[in-house]
């Protein structure tokens, strides 16, 4: 997939183009079903497949008050663009310059003047242009003018569910720590991306070892508590099942921000320090607490790991 990050950079002769537009924050099942006939519209008009995206949500610069926190980074988005087979994504700067612009010249200079689209794709609720004038319905009067048509896709469900997925959704599941829902609306686990770096060691005096990832991690981090989940490697390709650990360890004090460690299951003397991992989360088992003593925190650990293994299916 080619990434633009400016309509500058999109070649004069690139086109003709099918192009979904939205935030894409997470790349959840709604987005892939956005990215699914976009890809059938493309492959029956013989044009690109184009996803048009934003390299902030436009409410940091709009309201920044009521701006939610990222499902996950751009690079992580792009990465996750990447992997659905399109054709090109263009990253537009979201700034007080793009704001101004009114609907109909990011239209015609944007998607007609730099992608030469010939099929837009929206979700219902998608708004565009200053003060979010632009909607569904102006695309549809703008189209016979500009040469284009316009497809609104339906909101996604997931069976048994009346919610519709969002990523305002997906990111009430992950304060609610139901990562096992969110896997669900996301099409995939919910993961943050870190290097492991040292801790206190404190695990490894009590016999569970952690890799511990640096506070700087790529995605939304699920609310506090123990999970089970898989440590991806990436220096090694490695996949390790793992009992999670978010928090602050509040048996402690003396650990001051949220950490996410992972105890690699049945391994001894495994060196992770360095290294670029990514954390998966599979399945809560319970939330976060205080014990009386370490002799109580242990057995609790040791019921964790078994319990993870469980659920993964591996030794512990």
């Amino acid at each position: 997939m080619i990434v633009f990050r400016s309509p500058d950079e999109v070649p004069e002769n690139y086109g003709p183009s099918t192009v979904a537009i939205g935030k894409f924050d997470g790349v959840h099942e709604g987005h892939r079903a956005v990215i699914r006939r976009l890809e059938e519209a493309a492959a029956a008009s013989g044009s690109r497949a184009v996803a048009v995206t934003f390299d902030r949500n436009p409410l940091a610069v709009i309201r920044p008050d009521r701006c939610p926190e990222n499902v996950v980074t751009v690079d992580r988005k792009l990465e996750l663009l990447g992997e659905l087979g399109l054709d090109a994504t263009l990253v537009l700067t979201f700034d007080e310059t793009l704001a101004a612009v009114g609907a109909e010249d990011f239209v015609a200079d944007i998607l007609v003047g730099a992608l030469h689209v010939s099929t837009i794709l929206v979700g219902a609720d998608f708004r565009f242009g200053h003060r979010g004038a632009g909607t569904p319905d102006l695309l549809r009067e703008l189209g016979p003018r500009y040469g284009f048509t316009v497809e609104v896709v339906d909101d996604v469900y997931l069976p048994g569910s009346s919610r519709r997925v969002s990523s305002s959704w997906i990111r009430e599941l992950l304060m609610a720590g139901d990562v096992a829902e969110a896997t669900r609306a996301l099409g995939r686990y919910p993961d943050v991306r870190g290097v492991v770096v040292h801790g206190l060691k404190r695990g490894r005096e009590l016999g569970f070892p952690t890799a511990n990832l640096s506070t700087i991690v790529d995605a939304f981090v699920p609310a506090d508590g123990v999970y089970a989940g898989w440590l991806v490697d990436h220096d090694t390709g490695i996949r390790h099942p793992s009992a999670i650990s978010v928090g602050t360890n509040p048996t402690f004090d003396d650990v001051l921000v949220r950490q996410v460690e992972a105890h690699v299951l049945g391994e001894t003397g495994l060196d992770l320090y360095g290294h670029d991992v990514t954390v998966e989360f599979v399945e809560r088992l319970r939330g976060m607490v205080a014990f009386e003593g370490i002799e109580k925190l242990m057995t609790q650990m040791a019921a964790d790991v078994t319990q993870a293994a469980t659920i993964l299916d591996v030794s512990a």
